[in-house]
């Protein structure tokens, strides 16, 4: 085979995906039917566990220097009274990051981009398109076309994941049907440029929980502000798309003396979930996946997720330490948690957008003052290769600052890692764990937190953070480490 994988789709998902296949070391050609960067903003926020996925790739610095800390979300009323509040927490959490980002789409990809050329092994073709994929059970074929010359090829590989968005040509190679969860809405989305200082309109995300149009502000980097605002049945999407029809939308939070328009566009919010992620050496990761409303500001989050997930799956399976049984693990982890993303945004989405949003949000989101307060939720991952049984499995470690300064991610790399209570392990077997990077509690006052926190002794980490099973016993560390090394042969 020419390759051990072929990626379609290099948007910031199939961009993410190619970094981490390259970091593994796999052969990877990138199919992209545009020529070049999309140079207008669409997706605005990501989150403390992608932005350490970001640092596992190697560029969680770079993007950090054009990013934007967000300090939280308001729901407020048509007379703008405060009905909601949904803070993030100032400074670093869990993750070893803030817990939420707003940036600027093209700046991201232009990032992970320049960052595939570190690898040999890794091919980027642009302006390229995807016309066929045959599976033939040993391998994949993939025919393409290159949109300018108009120059056609072939070439194989292990695997195929499609990271080409909403309109997926490798879903519909699939022939994967979408489950409808339910909310289906039109949204007008505005992105401007402040042409002077705006600070009235406030670095939090507003939802305008106004039922004769519920809308949405985003303080975006530098003087970018976006709006989206919920369309009538009958409201006509080019007749509403006019700048004339958008600044009247806008007027009462600026005029064409404050801003111009950078971009306007109705989209079509959404919420499904392909009941069906991999056929055969077919895969699906990001908006080809799922789709989901945006008043979380999950979409982007979800599929680096998917592409976390799966990457370190794939080197195993493509690199012969593991059976490609291991990739069924993918949608069966994935599909749970992500739905349980989206299922909150449609809720809020319907909070948003009902005559009753006090009440409503005040019963969705209870506290003993009789307020409304949101927090984050982190879902574990859907059954898997993780113990059902252990409730501490199948969610992410934190990432604990070390002693010297560092990360815990960076030195564990890109394998798996033994996180253990040194009283647990005695010197003489340490050589039944060679195969895992073992970091033990001692001079490290962080990581013993965290495993008291969880009550446990002892944790082994997949490559993608998340806790494959627990151990306190030295029987059950035993246990743990030799079913790792069966099912997984970790390198």
């Amino acid at each position: 085979m020419q390759f051990d994988v072929v990626i379609i789709g290099l948007g910031p998902v199939g961009a993410a995906l190619a970094n981490l296949l390259g970091l593994f070391g796999l052969k990877t050609m990138v199919l992209e039917r545009e020529a070049a960067i999309y140079n207008l903003p669409r997706a605005v926020h990501f989150d403390d566990e992608v932005m350490r996925i970001f640092q596992a790739i190697g560029v969680a610095e770079e993007v950090a220097g054009v990013a934007r800390i967000n300090p939280g979300m308001r729901f407020v009323d048509a007379d703008g009274t405060l009905l909601l509040d949904w803070p993030r927490p100032e400074g670093i959490g869990p993750n070893g990051w803030n817990s939420s980002y707003r940036f600027h789409q093209p700046d991201l990809e232009q990032i992970l981009r320049r960052s595939l050329d570190r690898f040999g092994h890794v091919t980027t073709r642009l302006n390229t398109e995807c016309t066929a994929i045959d599976d033939r059970g040993s391998h994949v074929e993939v025919h393409y076309r290159n949109n300018r010359t108009g120059e056609t090829g072939q070439i194989s590989a292990g695997y195929l994941v499609g990271c080409d968005g909403a309109r997926s040509f490798v879903r519909q190679t699939m022939q994967a049907a979408m489950d409808d969860l339910g909310f289906r809405e039109r949204w007008l989305v505005v992105d401007v440029l402040l042409k002077r200082p705006r600070p009235d309109l406030g670095d939090h995300t507003v939802q305008f929980c106004d039922p004769a149009r519920p809308s949405t502000y985003v303080r975006c980097p530098e003087n970018r502000r976006r709006w989206e605002i919920s369309l009538r049945d009958d409201e006509d999407a080019d007749e509403i798309s006019t700048s004339g029809s958008v600044w009247q939308l806008l007027a009462k939070w600026l005029t064409p003396q404050d801003a111009e328009l950078e971009r306007k566009a109705v989209y079509e919010f959404r919420s499904v979930v392909a009941g069906e992620w991999r056929n055969g050496r077919l895969l699906l990761a990001g908006d080809a996946a799922h789709q989901t409303p945006p008043f979380m500001g999950q979409g982007l989050c979800a599929g680096i997720r998917d592409v976390s997930n799966l990457a370190w799956k794939l080197a195993r399976c493509s690199t012969g330490c593991a059976d490609d049984s291991l990739l069924d693990t993918y949608a069966s982890e994935r599909i749970p948690h992500v739905r349980q993303y989206i299922e909150t945004a449609v809720r809020l989405g319907g909070l948003i957008n009902t005559s009753a949003t006090q009440e409503a949000l005040q019963a969705a989101f209870p506290q003993a003052d009789g307020s409304a307060r949101m927090a984050s939720i982190a879902p574990p991952l859907g059954p898997g290769l993780h113990n059902a049984q252990d409730p501490r499995a199948g969610r992410l470690f934190p990432q604990a600052a070390l002693a010297n300064g560092g990360r815990l991610d960076d030195k564990c790399g890109t394998g798996f890692a033994l996180i253990v209570d040194e009283d647990l392990l005695a010197e003489h077997e340490l050589d039944r764990y060679e195969k895992f990077l073992v970091q033990t509690t001692r001079s490290e006052p962080e990581i013993r937190r965290c495993l008291d926190q969880m009550n446990a002794r002892a944790v082994l980490l997949r490559p993608d953070r998340y806790i494959l099973g627990t151990a306190d016993t030295t029987t059950e560390l035993k246990h743990l480490v030799t079913q790792a090394s069966k099912t997984k042969k970790v390198s």
